[in-house]
């Protein structure tokens, strides 16, 4: 079947079967590669995009589920110019990643949480997080970025 949407701001189209995930429909339908795949059964965390402006792991939708809506990837949240967003310059500012695997979807998530809460705590980023898996950072540098990219002291916040 075909499939429509709108992925980064601009209108797509790709064949899709039924049962055809959203990460895959992104990943090999779309050529973007960002939005990761690490296990498959929704525990990892880092095929989440937003659909609709909702943090949603893409390895649980089905892409025909997805038609007709507007989803951002890590690759949507670049600047116009193509520089790091103000996030994903946090995450690298801050040391929020080693290998990077799960990056993709911590910053995809932690943008919807900012877009929540703008001011969030170090526990509350903690909390949100909570779905998303780490094998390499130990999380107190991811926390660190998301506390920065909310324009806050970082260092102090993330000691408290």
């Amino acid at each position: 079947m075909k499939v429509s949407m709108t992925v980064n701001g601009k209108a797509v189209s790709g064949e899709a079967e039924g049962r055809t995930l959203l990460s895959s429909f992104l990943r090999d339908g779309l050529g973007l590669t960002g939005t990761h795949v690490g296990c498959d059964t929704s525990q990892c965390g880092a095929c989440v995009v937003h659909v609709d402006g909702k943090a949603v792991k893409s390895c649980t939708v089905f892409a025909a589920d997805a038609a007709g809506a507007n989803v951002t990837t890590i690759e949507g949240m670049a600047n116009p110019d193509g520089t790091l967003g103000t996030l994903q310059q946090a995450f690298q500012d801050h040391h929020g990643l080693q290998c990077g695997f799960c990056t993709p979807g911590m910053v995809m998530s932690a943008a919807a949480l900012l877009a929540d809460n703008p001011k969030p705590t170090a526990a509350e980023v903690r909390h949100h997080l909570e779905g998303n898996i780490c094998r390499c950072t130990g999380y107190h540098n991811i926390v660190k970025a998301v506390l920065a990219a909310s324009g806050q002291d970082a260092d102090r916040i993330a000691a408290e």
